[in-house]
């Protein structure tokens, strides 16, 4: 998971992009990057980090220029290593740099033919440079000295045919404007907004309308499945469907835990879908637990709280805060490392003791992926005096890994794998659990917008939608992706080549 921006101004495009990276920082906590542009030059920095930490004020006045693009990145298989921090850049054609959201799963295959086909050398293990070099070499086949927006929409018509997987971009182009294009499944969110001011309207693309809204952007609306826009210097907007059969099939975990509540994505409030999810639960232990004895519903900060809320109201139960949450410690979900989960769980919440203190007690989480931080937290509730702990994951059990571009567990380490719901009840020491139905969840989602038929519910259904996961490749992205291989990695096995990221801004000539 990642956030990315793409913003043309009037004016110096820096501080907007910067401002919008910090309200989309949920997305990810491990690298942070801007590239701009003044039309002649493209200055880029990037590197590990918040973006509060990334980016200091001789940075900022060393980012020139009325468009750029941003993102932030949480760590996934593969990118343990500042280089992997995004925008990246190729000088040909033209001057492109590209931000990315999402996972190709036929990345091996496109890098081999990157090198023995299009000649280009790919330097570090990220899809996304991967993504970048295939767009360049399309973008290439096709442009002329004076590049038209057709040109790019020719280039995105041959992504859509190479690339397998989900991807939501940004780019820009020197001296040509900026633009952003989605998958054909649109797995991956990506809105788009304007503004206008004195001197013109003004363009932004983002992960989630809430970037738009900060900044005082109005949203026009999503960038569809299989859509490129694209906004050149003079601002004018260019729009097509550039896939042969796009088929709308979003990530349904948007809904449940990536996105911020205040965002409203392919057309759905997620706000409303939580409470949707929390109507369809509370009815739900209405039908199997009839005569359970809660004295209070208590939610796991931050993203349950909307679901808990309405779940106590519909139960006619109290609802109380009975974790404070520390701000300063980041998602637990996305650390690399079950140590560092571990530790970062009892750093991140304490208990109110008198809010369970001789209760029964309903926590409410938004869904449950490892059960380590579950495990714990139920265990803080009986240190702080319940009686009984039940716990409601507002999700169905995740069952398999997500492969477009959430950094989901191998399945051994998945607590769902393999288990019945009272096993892993047992497993994470709670009296009674209950999860959402998979059909309810679908449903509070598409509430939202009645026109998507299909939403991507793979780590729940072990679904696939873009029809190419092998148990090969399963087996493979797991090998990556385990416990082990990680702390591997971050002791060592990225090793050196790190002095090479920009450490000050970079300026490249056109």
């Amino acid at each position: 998971m990642c956030g990315i921006i793409g913003i043309l101004t009037k004016g110096p495009a820096n501080q907007a992009i910067y401002d919008g990276l910090t309200v989309l920082q949920h997305r990810g906590q491990d690298a942070a990057g801007i590239l701009t542009s003044d039309g002649r030059r493209v200055y880029l920095r990037k590197d590990n980090g918040l973006v509060r930490d990334v980016f200091q004020q001789h940075h900022m006045l060393a980012l020139k220029g009325q468009m750029g693009i941003g993102h932030v990145r949480y760590p996934t298989a593969g990118c343990d290593s500042p280089a992997e921090a995004q925008p990246f850049y190729v000088n040909s054609p033209f001057g492109l740099a590209l931000a990315h959201n999402g996972n190709l799963t036929n990345a091996e295959q496109l890098k081999d033919e990157i090198f023995r086909e299009d000649l280009r050398h790919i330097n570090t293990d990220s899809d996304s440079e991967i993504l970048l070099n295939v767009f360049a070499h399309e973008l290439q086949a096709v442009a002329k000295l004076r590049l038209t927006p057709e040109h790019v929409f020719r280039a995105v018509a041959a992504v859509h045919r190479r690339c397998r997987g989900a991807y939501a971009v940004t780019m820009l182009i020197a001296g040509f404007g900026i633009f952003a294009f989605r998958d054909p499944f649109g797995i991956r969110p990506l809105v788009y907004g304007r503004r206008e001011t004195d001197q013109g309207p003004e363009h932004m693309f983002a992960s989630e309308s809430v970037a738009l809204d900060v900044l005082g952007f109005e949203l026009v609306g999503d960038v569809a499945p299989g859509e490129a826009v694209v906004i050149d210097m003079d601002g004018a907007v260019h729009r097509r469907q550039c896939a042969d059969h796009p088929q709308y099939s979003p990530c349904i975990f948007e809904f449940v835990y990536m996105a911020r509540p205040d965002s409203m994505i392919d057309g759905i409030y997620v706000h409303k879908t939580r409470l949707r999810m929390g109507e369809r639960l509370a009815n739900k232990i209405k039908r199997v637990w009839p005569n359970i004895d809660i004295d209070v519903v208590i939610p796991i900060p931050d993203t349950s709280r909307t679901a808990a809320l309405q779940m106590a109201y519909e139960l006619d139960l109290p609802y109380r805060e009975g974790f404070i949450k520390n701000r300063y410690i980041g998602r637990t979900f996305i650390m690399p490392g079950q140590a560092e989960r571990k530790k970062s769980v009892r750093q991140k919440l304490n208990a109110i003791d008198v809010e369970f203190r001789r209760k029964n007690v309903l926590l409410v989480d938004d869904s449950i992926v490892r059960g380590t931080t579950s495990k714990q937290i139920i265990q803080m509730a009986r240190d702080a005096g319940a009686r009984k702990v039940y716990f409601a994951s507002a999700a169905p059990p995740v069952r398999f890994p997500n492969v477009y571009g959430i950094d989901m567990p191998s399945r051994d380490e998945l607590i769902g794998n393999g288990r019945t719901e009272d096993e892993i009840a047992a497993a994470i020491g709670a009296d009674k659990l209950i999860y959402q139905d998979l059909d309810d969840l679908i449903e509070a989602a598409r509430e939202g917008n009645p026109k998507i038929q299909r939403f991507d519910c793979s780590c729940f259904n072990g679904e696939y939608i873009t029809g190419d996961v092998s148990r090969d490749y399963l087996d493979r992205i797991e090998r990556q992706r385990n416990d082990s291989a990680k702390t591997s990695r971050s002791t060592g096995g990225q090793g050196g080549g790190n002095d090479l990221v920009t450490a000050e801004v970079l300026s490249f000539p056109r």
